[in-house]
């Protein structure tokens, strides 16, 4: 079966976190930690942990947020070994969903040391959380989108902390609550998802710019 026809309670999802040293790797940041989970029909498959060096001293403001040292980092392996490792847990694009909250951000730093170690992206289907929150639910129900503002709603037994398995494992349950409340939008196999994602985008970027009153 084609993975856009897959239903989404047997569909498998990835869902990745990451760490930095800052906002962009256009502006020379770098990934500090990368966290994972895999999961199918809210069955947990496996996890991926892993520091990352970022061969640049961290921003205190970060190490603030993070509790993240470098020292912690010193002798962690540097993205040369961890990206295929990665990538390797991930699976192969036709099999899975890589998901992730503010998922451009993560795809941004993802795809850029790709770039840099000359090694393809996988043409995978990528879901953004923050975009399917703010479609499903009123802003009567959630102030923001932020993760631990979600994490709260729907009640995550892991909670936010800023380290990237644990952000990971909480945006996985947050997934499954959104998962949940797409059924009455009548959204239930991968195809279904990704043009309701891609709809969503596009309504809630519209709003953004005052194009539309939707």
């Amino acid at each position: 079966m084609a993975l856009g026809t897959t239903s989404l309670s047997q569909a498998t999802f990835v869902v990745v976190d990451l760490e930095t040293t800052g906002a962009s790797p256009n502006k020379g940041a770098a990934i500090t930690e990368i966290g994972a989970v895999k999961v199918r029909s809210g069955e947990y498959l496996g996890n991926f942990e892993s520091f990352v060096n970022p061969l640049s001293p961290i921003p205190d403001y970060i190490t603030q947020m993070t509790g993240i040292t470098d020292l912690m980092l010193a002798k962690a392996p540097v993205i040369d070994e961890i990206l295929p490792a990665f990538l390797e847990f991930a699976g192969k694009h036709n099999e899975v969903i890589i998901v992730a909250h503010n998922a451009p951000f993560d795809l941004s730093f993802l795809k850029s040391a790709a770039k840099e170690l000359d090694i393809m992206w996988p043409k995978y289907k990528t879901l953004d959380t923050v975009t399917i929150a703010r479609q499903v639910l009123t802003k009567e129900k959630v102030p923001n989108c932020k993760l631990q503002t979600l994490a709260q709603y729907f009640g995550t037994t892991t909670q936010p902390n800023h380290r990237a398995l644990d952000d990971a494992k909480a945006t996985t349950e947050i997934l499954h609550g959104l998962l949940e409340r797409l059924g009455s939008f009548d959204v239930n196999t991968v195809d279904a998802l990704m043009e309701f994602a891609k709809t969503a985008a596009h309504i809630q970027r519209q709003n953004y710019w005052g194009l539309s009153s939707i």
